[in-house]
């Protein structure tokens, strides 16, 4: 268990006995529980934290003297841009991970099925990537993880080593979760923003700029922002994070690669 949520449920328990033993101290026992929520929810809201537990945001010393980064890709298969994505891969010869979404998986399974064919893995983003997946219960996240773990692992035959949570965000109640269904949480080193801006030099200076041996990087096949033209921007910053990877000597591999 997290030293934060250990921490948390200690605050509840001295809350409790405190009110029980001295009713009138309530005011400032609830004043100390909102506090913890608060603090505890906005950890939750910051991604690359490692306060509620273990948290991968770049790669282990081994890959690293390897001088290996991984390309992540979330929210597809995508049937108009993951298949640009992975013939870019293939003409850099590179392999990279696609964290999938469990229906569109069920919804393309072709796609998904051809991700694994060209060397490439599939990872779990979650079933439904629901906006409510960072303030649901421990029976939902459970629900909403496993259902993720089983669509993917049907359609390819390969069960999911590592999770992402949908945009990053999560609660007290992932970490268990994640232990008892043995997969690792996943987040980066640095992301695009490929979802939100259509300005394709400015997304690729933030995954080239200070790009290194270790890096988790994080791209969109899925949901992926468009330019002027209406292309989606992965297409157009692929090729230029590919050179540079090219230009500083390091290698792109796949995320289970790099912790083997």
């Amino acid at each position: 268990m997290p030293w934060v949520l250990k921490a948390s449920v200690g605050l509840h328990a001295a809350a409790g006995v405190a009110v029980a033993t001295m009713p009138g101290l309530w005011p400032q026992a609830l004043a100390g529980v909102a506090a913890n929520h608060l603090a505890v929810t906005a950890l939750g809201l910051w991604p690359t934290s490692r306060l509620l537990g273990p948290n991968i945001l770049r790669l282990p010393p081994t890959a690293i003297a390897r001088r290996e980064i991984t390309l992540t890709f979330d929210d597809g298969p995508d049937p108009q841009v993951t298949p640009q994505v992975l013939d870019l891969l293939d003409t850099f010869q590179v392999k990279a991970t696609f964290f999938c979404i469990g229906v569109r998986v069920l919804q393309y399974p072709t796609l998904a099925r051809e991700i694994v064919q060209r060397g490439h893995r599939i990872e779990n983003h979650s079933h439904a990537h629901r906006h409510t997946f960072s303030v649901s219960g421990l029976k939902r996240i459970e629900q909403e993880i496993r259902r993720g773990q089983a669509a993917i692992a049907d359609t390819v035959g390969r069960a999911p080593c590592f999770f992402r949570a949908p945009a990053g965000l999560r609660n007290v109640f992932l970490d268990p979760v994640l232990h008892k269904l043995d997969l690792r949480l996943a987040s980066w080193t640095r992301r695009g923003f490929d979802t939100a801006r259509s300005d394709v030099d400015q997304v690729a200076r933030r995954l080239i700029d200070e790009l290194a041996p270790g890096d988790l990087l994080l791209l969109h096949d899925g949901h992926a922002a468009r330019t002027s033209a209406g292309q989606a921007v992965v297409i157009e910053v692929l090729p230029r994070l590919l050179e540079a990877c090219r230009a500083r000597n390091v290698h792109p591999v796949t995320l289970d690669t790099a912790f083997s």
